[in-house]
């Protein structure tokens, strides 16, 4: 009787619970990734055919069942081909938002070295916006934190100058060869213009909302990276961060909240 009860005990290892944590953190990045999108939907359908697979094998359904087999059998394919873009901001999450500028991955977890916080010229950041949102001059401004934003900046134009409300308005300005695009800031420097950010593949963002808000959200859900907006249509001063836009905000309060947001990165 003893021996016929053994194998009801289901014997939990930690490294089991390890196990199981891991894969439920990634289940959970992967559905932040995907949550709002396109690929949401895609996946929704997948899960639903496996549901339906494992219902048509519980019935024996021969050949219905192994139709479903076939397809069930190259969804791993599958799956890389129709998620590529949110694998690839998977792998680009892991490699630049949890990855410090400057270290390489081990030395970003282990800690090794210590961070020294750059002090960001925000009084002229804020003084360029305030004067573009009144001749409402488009703009797109980024302001790099942990994360490498060396790909984002190769992009565009190298300029490595101080920053200087002056020269932030003349790469803005309409007739410039280099105000189409974002700006990047690393380390109190403008680093580059004219840079090409991702766009955010999120539905539910609101409609008034450009192509600039929309890759400011982009940048921001791939790194760590703070994003200013000004629009070319309102005027209206934004903020970009964590995937996250504060709308609206008054040029008074701009650099408060500019410096609150990098004080407490």
């Amino acid at each position: 009787m003893g021996s016929f009860l053994t194998p009801l005990f289901i014997h939990i290892r930690i490294l089991d619970i390890i196990d199981i944590f891991i894969v439920a953190f990634l289940l959970y990045q992967f559905y932040l990734l995907i949550r709002g999108t396109a690929a949401m939907n895609i996946f929704s359908g997948i899960v639903l055919l496996y549901v339906v697979w494992l219902v048509v094998k519980a019935l024996n359904m021969e050949l219905l069942g192994s139709i479903l087999g076939q397809v069930i059998g190259v969804g791993v394919i599958a799956l890389i081909i129709l998620f590529q873009q949110e694998i690839r901001k998977f792998l680009l999450i892991l490699g630049a938002k949890y990855t410090s500028k400057g270290k390489n991955a081990i030395e970003s977890i282990l800690g090794n070295e210590p961070s020294s916080k750059i002090l960001i010229d925000t009084e002229s950041i804020s003084r360029a916006c305030t004067n573009l949102s009144l001749t409402k001059t488009g703009a797109l401004i980024v302001i790099a934190r942990n994360s490498n934003l060396e790909v984002y900046a190769e992009t565009g134009d190298l300029i490595n100058a101080n920053i200087s409300a002056r020269l932030l308005e003349n790469i803005f300005f309409k007739n410039s060869p280099l105000h189409d695009g974002a700006v990047i800031i690393d380390n109190n420097m403008i680093v580059a213009a004219r840079c090409v950010l991702p766009i955010s593949e999120n539905l539910n963002l609101p409609p008034h909302f450009g192509m600039r808000h929309k890759a400011a959200l982009g940048l921001t859900e791939a790194t760590d990276a703070l994003v200013i907006i000004v629009s070319e249509e309102t005027g209206k001063i934004s903020i970009a961060d964590n995937g996250r836009i504060d709308y609206d905000i008054n040029p008074d309060e701009l650099k408060h909240k500019l410096d609150l947001k990098l004080m407490n990165s």
